[in-house]
């Protein structure tokens, strides 16, 4: 029979492993729409939608993306202390499905992007919506995931049933 520290560690490394496909997957996009496009290529896919090559030196939506260069080391920081708390929490928490499913999508969005960093000093976005001639900002799919990992945080904190306390409120 398992003592508590290997079901942990078991729960664990499978949480790590799911995060590793949204890893795979992040980048295995990036390097097929890298090695098909070039920079700034765009090819419509409908009315509404293109591919396209980008890249992003600053954060969401571009931001701090004419800074100079140091925000490359900034988000990388931010990406890295971000990971080491999620491995944290997934370890902690491994047992909270839905929260550790959010925070699986998160981990690998941020390591996604990580990578492209490190690498490159940029993020590869290739997900271009349009309406008319207005275009939302670039993405891919660690910004993607990332995204559905926070909807999925919401969407626990609200399933989670309020603690009990023994302040007044509590009686």
């Amino acid at each position: 029979m398992p003592d508590a520290a290997q079901v942990s560690a078991h729960r664990l490394v499978k949480w790590l492993l799911a995060s590793a496909v949204v890893i795979l997957l992040d980048q295995a996009s990036k390097f097929w729409i890298s090695s098909h496009f070039y920079y700034g290529e765009s090819y419509p896919v409908t009315g509404f939608f293109n591919l396209v090559l980008a890249h992003n030196t600053g954060a969401s939506f571009s931001m701090l993306s004419d800074a100079g260069g140091w925000q490359r080391w900034l988000f990388s920081l931010i990406a890295a202390a971000a990971s080491v708390w999620i491995v944290w929490l997934l370890r902690k928490h491994g047992e909270q499905k839905l929260f550790c499913l959010a925070l699986v999508f998160i981990l690998g969005g941020a390591l996604g992007n990580l990578i492209d960093r490190l690498m490159f000093g940029y993020v590869v976005d290739f997900l271009d919506f349009h309406w008319d001639e207005h275009h939302f900002a670039a993405f891919n799919v660690a910004d993607s995931a990332i995204n559905v990992g926070a909807a999925l945080l919401i969407w626990d904190s609200f399933k989670r049933k309020p603690e009990k306390t023994d302040g007044p409120a509590a009686r």
